[in-house]
């Protein structure tokens, strides 16, 4: 008991001049500028802080710890100080290699991305893509198919010419190639690996890669051909919102009148050359590393107009590591990517089963007339006019 009693008395002698001793002002003064508990949980929830307590701590000996405190050992020059400098791009490094990021030991940016492409990203694709598969299943179980509401006259008009026709399957054939491999490339290791083991996906990996870098210009070229082909016919008019206004006749009721194109492919159209405009870009920056910088002078335009404090947030990341712009350059190009997937889902799918005659236009590139008069009686009347009026030319 008395043992017992002497022990406590020592804990008790030993607490009391720790509990009473006074916190020091800095809260890293005892660490030599080491980072807390408090620093290490908000970057953990991902709060922004100011770690210039860091950053500016490299190699400086007067911001070092004392040469009797743990930390403070080599004045400044210790291995901490040459890792922080790594990490923030402050250390005195020389190599061979010439590229832009080839003095870039660490970079701080990598994990977020990483967790980002393999946590939300692969999330919101498969609730994109699934979620509009369903809807479209959906809306055909409910709506059916469009069929020609008029008697068919048997006559045909010729709604796209040859080239027209060769632009819109370039496209679409190297948009279909680009997304299955894509995807791939997206969920293939949760997906693929564990059904057919890592030596499979590897192969496949490399091929699919190879498949998308090359496609891709394929791609690019089709989206130039079908803008100069189409822009003159995809201009915004009156009769636009005529036609949102009536849903173009899709949930029913009678087809508002419309042109060439109307409102829903004037819409499919430019985001088609905006989306896919803008996934080329970020493609041909992923093809050629560090030399098309999209996010670095974007970010910095975009925090010296304050557009961020708009949102209420921060300011954009500014200036980026060279592998940080390629990470922003990815996911840009995965999100967009994903986006015009499911928009094409729902061209393809009125394009085929969704809508009666609709595919003989890029099919065949004629139409049967009654088709033609019910869902583009504008464009109808002016071929149809036309036409009259050649051969009373012709006749005469």
């Amino acid at each position: 008991m008395l043992r017992l009693l002497g022990l406590l008395a020592l804990i008790w002698t030993l607490a009391v001049p720790a509990a009473a001793q006074e916190a020091p002002a800095d809260a890293r003064g005892s660490t030599g500028g080491a980072q807390t508990l408090e620093d290490i949980l908000r970057r953990q929830d991902g709060i922004a802080i100011d770690d210039s307590f860091r950053s500016d701590l490299t190699g400086n000996p007067d911001a070092a710890a004392p040469i009797d405190e743990q930390l403070g050992t080599l004045g400044g020059a210790s291995d901490p100080d040459l890792w922080r400098a790594f990490r923030y791009g402050t250390a005195d490094i020389t190599t061979q290699a010439r590229t832009p990021a080839a003095t870039t030991l660490i970079q701080d940016g990598g994990m977020w991305w990483l967790k980002f492409r393999e946590g939300p990203l692969l999330s919101f694709g498969a609730y994109l893509l699934g979620g509009t598969l369903l809807a479209l299943t959906l809306f055909y179980m409910i709506r059916g198919r469009i069929r020609i509401g008029g008697e068919k006259t048997g006559r045909t008009v010729t709604r796209f010419k040859a080239f027209e026709r060769f632009g819109h399957w370039l496209l679409a054939s190297s948009f279909l190639v680009l997304g299955v491999t894509g995807l791939i490339s997206l969920f293939g290791r949760k997906v693929l690996i564990p059904a057919f083991g890592h030596e499979t996906f590897a192969f496949l990996a490399v091929g699919t890669k190879w498949v998308h870098n090359n496609i891709s210009w394929a791609f690019m070229i089709a989206l130039v051909i079908i803008f100069v082909v189409w822009v003159v016919h995809n201009i915004p008019d009156r009769t636009d919102l005529h036609w949102l206004a009536k849903a173009g006749g899709i949930l029913g009721g009678e087809h508002p009148p419309a042109k060439k194109f109307n409102a829903g492919q004037k819409l499919i159209f430019w985001a088609v050359i905006v989306l896919g405009g803008s996934i080329s870009l970020s493609g041909l920056s992923l093809l050629f590393p560090f030399e098309i910088n999209m996010f670095n002078h974007t970010f910095s335009t975009l925090n010296s107009w304050g557009v961020p404090g708009w949102f209420g947030a921060a300011d954009l990341p500014y200036p980026l590591e060279p592998q940080e712009e390629m990470q922003y350059a990815q996911l840009w190009h995965a999100v967009v990517s994903l986006i015009l997937t499911a928009i094409i889902f729902a061209h393809i799918y009125l394009g085929s089963v969704g809508m009666e005659g609709a595919f003989d236009a890029m099919g065949k590139g004629e139409v049967e007339e009654q088709w033609a008069r019910e869902h583009h009686s504008i464009w109808a009347e002016e071929v149809l006019n036309e036409t009259k009026s050649i051969k009373k030319r012709t006749s005469t």
